[in-house]
């Protein structure tokens, strides 16, 4: 997940891996340093790994300002999130068999997975679901957002989906590229969710808190075959 600056390091004894750290980033011919840090969920035995860059994520707020203002490079922010997961995966030398992606700021994801990083051998069998939220951002991001998408290894035709770069196209391009998606919240956006029905992905609707997870376990193990 992003480090955003509202996280306590210390609190939550967060410490930089540094034999991971030292790789830039560059995002619109800018060298932007990727740090990678990690804390431990003691009670669940699982190690949390944070994307960190002093430009995108040292600031107290996560995606818009104390004025509810959203960040004018929320753009760049999110490019460099999703390239430093995946780049953070291939130091740690994982071969994941799926990803799950939560919400806006991970809907790049599919894309980079089938496009930029098509021909990174450990990613040829990761199969990717995307979880649709009603997290609308109330602006459209910058203009040139699709031209660095192309510069990352998008295509022409990957934007067209992306005319617009508000949230109903954002999402619509994590629906075209992902395996599978789930309605994260009770309500999204109508025009969302026609284009996923039309989509023809595998699909689960909102699902209360008492039976997700047996839901989501099904989906998961019908996408990677897993076999008992």
């Amino acid at each position: 997940m992003p480090r955003y600056g509202c996280i306590n390091e210390r609190r939550n004894q967060l410490h930089e891996v540094i034999r991971l750290s030292g790789m830039n980033l560059i995002i619109d011919d800018t060298d932007h340093p990727l740090i990678i840090k990690v804390a431990s969920i003691q009670s669940a035995r699982m190690q949390v790994y944070f994307i960190d860059n002093e430009d995108f994520f040292h600031r107290k707020a996560t995606l818009s300002d104390e004025n509810g203002n959203e960040f004018e490079d929320n753009d760049e922010r999110t490019i460099f999130f999703v390239r430093g997961v995946f780049e953070t995966i291939k130091k740690l030398r994982w071969i994941p068999d799926l990803i799950h992606c939560h919400g806006w700021f991970t809907a790049l994801t599919p894309l980079y997975l089938k496009r930029m990083y098509l021909d990174e051998m450990r990613f040829s069998n990761t199969k990717i679901i995307y979880s649709v939220y009603d997290d609308k951002f109330s602006n459209p991001l910058r203009n040139e957002f699709a031209g660095k998408l192309i510069h990352d290894g998008a295509t022409q035709e990957d934007m067209k989906l992306l005319a617009s770069p508000d949230h109903c196209s954002l999402t619509k391009l994590a629906v075209h590229f992902a395996d599978a998606v789930i309605q994260g919240s009770p309500q999204i956006d109508d025009e969302v969710r026609s284009f996923i029905s039309q989509s023809g992905k595998p699909f689960i609707s909102h699902q209360s808190s008492t039976n997700y997870i047996n839901t989501y376990n099904e989906l998961y193990d019908s996408l990677i075959n897993f076999k008992k």
